[in-house]
């Protein structure tokens, strides 16, 4: 039985469509859309006070399991309702599922990290590619990265491609900004570059000990790192590569990285 819901109102759903299309708008009042019934029943189990409202299709809520409604409904986040064809016209998908939020982004204190003991922390300098950035900081949290840093030229990480991608993470991974790797390195974190083989590189299995502050760069997914982020590090490592393949896909290289480096003994 569906629940009764005030009905969205027109411009409420004009606005929820300026924020799926606009970054400035998005950063402007610090919030951004998550769609999908898997995304929004994870926000409203693990970060319910960062949800500011929750929209539902008419269609949605007939087909809707007990479990989610009762979620749903328990929580205290301004809710409406609306038609099937209102909803699709807000949607960023082609195939809604007729469930969507307004949420605030998270605000970190790069000092914390910092003053952790340890970090694995990934730098990506001017990653374009929305479903990359996505693949990246699901791939970060899932491996217990400290935090990423990104370049502001990046995609931006509320884009609704990359909301999709992080599978409901943006919450749980801390992410900043920085021109480059300067900043890092000044808080005593050590720079490893990810790169294509060349002069300069190493093997990654030759890497046999991690510096208790790592970060580790990648770059654009076409030119790679600048070549003054690859003169500040202190190591530059290769993903050996077989069959003539030349490259990996930037978030693949962070996955295969992450988790090599991320299990090595600690130095200084």
């Amino acid at each position: 039985m569906a629940v009764s819901l005030p009905l969205l109102t027109r411009s409420q759903g004009a606005h929820i469509r300026e924020l799926l299309l606009d970054r400035r708008l998005r950063a402007q009042e610090g919030v951004f859309v998550v769609e999908g019934a898997h995304a929004v029943r994870d926000l409203l189990t693990r970060f319910p006070e960062q949800i500011l409202t929750i929209v539902t299709a008419h269609g949605y809520l007939s087909k809707e399991g007990q479990g989610d409604r009762l979620v749903r409904v328990a929580a205290s986040t301004q809710q409406c309702s609306c038609s099937d064809l209102q909803f699709s016209k807000l949607s960023d998908l082609d195939a809604p599922q007729g469930i969507l939020a307004v949420v605030r982004q998270p605000i970190w204190d790069e000092e914390e990290i910092f003053q952790q003991p340890t970090i694995l922390g990934i730098f990506g300098e001017q990653l374009q590619d929305p479903a990359n950035v996505g693949a990246i900081i699901r791939t970060a949290a899932a491996l217990n990265v400290s935090a990423l840093w990104l370049t502001p030229e990046s995609a931006d990480v509320y884009h609704p491609k990359v909301v999709r991608a992080t599978s409901g993470v943006l919450h749980a991974l801390p992410i900043f900004f920085t021109k480059d790797v300067s900043g890092l390195i000044r808080r005593g974190c050590r720079i490893f570059t990810a790169e294509v083989a060349g002069d300069g590189t190493i093997p990654i299995d030759e890497i046999q000990e991690a510096p208790r502050k790592l970060v580790f760069a990648v770059g654009n997914e076409s030119r790679g790192l600048s070549v003054q982020i690859c003169r500040q590090a202190t190591t530059r490592f290769t993903i050996p590569l077989s069959r003539d393949v030349e490259s990996l896909n930037v978030a693949a290289t962070v996955a295969i990285a992450t988790f090599y480096l991320g299990r090595l003994p600690k130095g200084e």
